[in-house]
């Protein structure tokens, strides 16, 4: 029934968030006289969605949006040690340790027999950055790094692959972007949240049959299996 499993990377595979959050913490901190801390990450928050169309999803936009913020926050009287300071983050975050999520390496091993497609999305060099150092990238057939998932994105790649959307199935933190699309080509959607999942990130879950939610990626292999003898019943 199941013929490609499609997997999310940024907090699916690895964590992701947690950097951000980290930073923008320290972010808040550097602006501290000119606003509350919830106040300023609302500010970085709504120029990071507004930024998305020209600066994509990552780091880069992130460093860049933290900038905008900060200029705009201040009346454009940053001071050039803060401007560097907040580049200096976002170098950091390019070189921070890829550290995998429990459960994936075991989840992984017992895929091993299945088409497994890791589907990402972000800057191109970062996200081939951190698959390399992650280690997993021979485990997966083919990688995929797209500007935005979107039904069509995901249409385009199952096309190149050669399989129909009943029979895929795609597991990721997102039910905005790993989830919906899938489901609404006809495909098969698992959602395993990640407690800091980036707000821009989430969405209602449908009442939908070929929806599944679980707590690890360690279930996913368990959940192919009771899939597959269901059918066979």
């Amino acid at each position: 029934m199941i013929e490609a499993i499609g997997l999310d990377a940024d907090d699916t595979l690895w964590e992701n968030e947690t950097f951000f959050r980290l930073t923008e913490a320290e972010f808040t901190a550097l602006l501290a006289e000119h606003g509350e801390a919830d106040a300023i990450a609302a500010r970085l928050f709504e120029t990071e969605r507004a930024n998305l169309e020209r600066y994509g999803y990552g780091i880069k936009g992130f460093m860049l949006s933290m900038v905008q913020t900060a200029i705009e926050l201040t009346g454009g009287a940053v001071d050039g040690r803060t401007i560097g300071r907040i580049l200096e983050l976002g170098r950091e975050m390019l070189a921070h340790p890829v550290d995998l999520l429990p459960g994936v390496e075991e989840a992984l091993d017992a895929l091993a027999g299945q088409k497994l497609i890791l589907i990402t999305k972000g800057d191109l060099m970062d996200q081939e950055r951190k698959i390399a150092a992650s280690g997993l990238a021979e485990r997966f057939g083919a990688v995929e790094i797209l500007a935005e998932k979107s039904p069509e994105s995901y249409a385009r790649i199952l096309r190149r692959q050669g399989i129909a959307a009943e029979r895929f199935m795609m597991a990721g933190n997102s039910m905005r972007s790993d989830v919906l699309p899938v489901l609404e080509l006809g495909g098969w959607g698992v959602f395993v949240p990640h407690e800091l999942t980036w707000a821009a990130e989430h969405a209602p879950a449908p009442d939908h049959p070929r929806l599944h939610q679980l707590s690890s990626l360690a279930e996913l292999p368990d959940l192919i299996l009771r899939l597959t003898e269901g059918v066979q019943a």
